[in-house]
């Protein structure tokens, strides 16, 4: 792998380039520039804190349809180098060291860059001890899920060349960086290859594999740059994303005042008087109107220092006036730290006696809020249940009320039927006694009927014995008149009785 000489012209140092990997067999110069052409791909990619340095460069790349073409046919003249394209942001150093554990032993190097258009995504360039390591690695990890619970797949490809097109300082570089040994700042043991992997972060930190293993936060142990950045603030009330202040106290995002001003109105509103900018991490007193920071953000490293005080009598700084005695200069460093430290505290307590007094009416605020709330859901709660009651109660009357017309109709119809039922019954009466006597007059009937149809038969049998002396009988003349006799008599009797 080869380096671009602006690369070298920028100032990159050896820990901060990408070391290229041993020569393989085979002759390169047997392929012509056009025939590569044709089966690689050009990557841009960049590493680096953009804060303090960042380096840019192009990955060569075989294209994937010549790596997919067979499993078993490899690209010819490939080296023992692949980069690792779109690995998760979530995925820490450590997740990945873990994922590819089987094989860390045979890996030299490792370097993690960011891709043009993939912000939430990360590359990682391998490089392994061996040509079988890197083959066998392919094989094992190309398609491979980086998860089982995550749809993720990883994706190797065999890499050409990196060429690094330059480098971009936006602070100056330590001085102690460029004589020091490069060291794991873990372990503090030199960086050798052969003894263990170098893993190179994101922004140009190197680390023994073994090390960087075991953090297992997706920062930068030492500059604690995250290679998963954060959302954009954005004011909360216009939106926009430039000239951004933050209330140290609640949080509140807020435009400067040479937007729209929405810090300092929060400032007015809530009395926080320290704002944070987060462009230069500076703190603004709006109460005493200036700065009050005491601690910045190092351009040339990124960490966190001490701002630098000058000497009060001359312009020029401490070293041109009497103050240079070492015994003067500590004790007036000391007076100061002493004087920042009262002021410190005495601002702290003063806004934290603020900030409970305003916490405690923004309590009190909700506190009878809320009984109002509970006091009118309850009125509500009551009013609703009386006005069920009421209706139900309504209810009950008109039923009663009903209930009382329709007992007052049965007890009249009662007494109606008592009296039908005493006339039906003196009806009867009057019936079974016409029916007694209407009995009585038919057996008196019929009594005289037997005894005059006895009296006819004692009265005809003389006259037949007669009849017998006298000559021959005739029975059917006897019948004729004793029936003719007796339709007689009966009739007689008839009218008899009748009359």
């Amino acid at each position: 792998m080869s380096t671009s000489s602006s690369a070298a012209n920028a100032g990159a140092t050896p820990e901060n380039v990408f070391r290229p990997p041993p020569e393989t067999s085979g002759d390169p110069s047997d392929s012509s520039s056009s025939s590569i052409s044709n089966i690689t791909q050009a990557i841009p990619f960049s590493s680096g804190n953009p804060r303090i340095e960042e380096t840019t460069g192009v990955m060569l790349l075989y294209r994937e349809e010549v790596d997919s073409a067979s499993p078993s046919a490899l690209p010819i003249g490939r080296k023992p180098l692949v980069c690792v394209l779109g690995v998760p942001n979530h995925m820490t150093y450590a997740d990945f060291c873990q994922f590819c554990g089987s094989f860390i032993q045979h890996i030299l190097e490792m370097r993690i860059v960011r891709n043009d258009g993939m912000e939430d995504r990360y590359s990682i360039l391998i490089r392994f001890d061996g040509q079988d390591s890197t083959d066998n690695f392919y094989k094992h990890f190309n398609g491979t899920r980086f998860s089982s619970l995550e749809a993720e797949v990883c994706r190797v490809l065999f890499t050409v060349d990196v060429q690094y097109t330059g480098s971009i300082e936006h602070a100056q570089a330590s001085p102690a960086s460029s004589t020091e040994q490069p060291t794991c700042p873990v372990c503090l043991e030199r960086l050798d290859q052969d003894n263990s992997g170098i893993l190179t972060t994101i922004c140009n930190h190197s680390f023994h594999c073994s090390c960087i293993s075991n953090w297992t936060d997706s920062s930068c142990p030492v500059c604690r740059y995250c290679q998963q950045q954060p959302e954009k603030s954005t004011c909360f009330v216009c939106k926009t994303s430039e000239n951004l202040w933050i209330c140290v106290i609640c949080g509140f995002v807020g435009c400067g005042r040479y937007k729209e001003g929405h810090a300092i109105r929060h400032w007015e509103e809530t009395e926080h008087c320290y704002s944070l900018e987060l462009e230069t991490q500076r703190v603004w007193d709006y109460a005493g109107d200036n700065y009050v920071h005491r601690l910045i953000q190092s351009k040339t490293d990124g960490k966190l220092v001490e701002l630098n005080s000058h000497c009060l009598r001359v312009t020029d700084g401490c070293g041109s006036c009497d103050c240079a005695d070492s015994g003067f200069s500590e004790a007036l460093l000391n007076s100061k730290v002493e004087a920042i430290v009262n002021e410190y505290n005495e601002l702290l307590t003063t806004q934290l006696e603020n900030q409970k007094l305003y916490f405690e009416s923004l309590l009190q605020e909700v506190q009878d809020e809320t009984e109002t709330e509970i006091s009118s859901a309850v009125e509500k709660a009551v009013t609703l249940k009386l006005q069920k009651l009421q209706a139900k109660l309504d209810r009950c009357l008109q039923e009663k009320k009903f209930l009382d017309d329709v007992n007052e109709n049965l007890l009249k119809n009662q007494e109606i039927w008592k009296q039908k039922i005493i006339e039906i019954e003196e009806r009867e009466k009057k019936a079974l006694t016409l029916k007694d006597d209407k009995i009585k007059d038919v057996e008196e009937q019929l009594r005289d009927l037997m005894v005059y149809l006895e009296a006819g038969k004692t009265m005809e049998q003389p006259s037949v014995s007669n009849e017998v002396k006298d000559g021959t009988v005739v029975p059917l003349l006897i019948e004729s008149s004793s029936s003719r006799n007796s339709s007689k008599g009966g009739s007689k009797a008839k009218l008899r009785f009748g009359g």
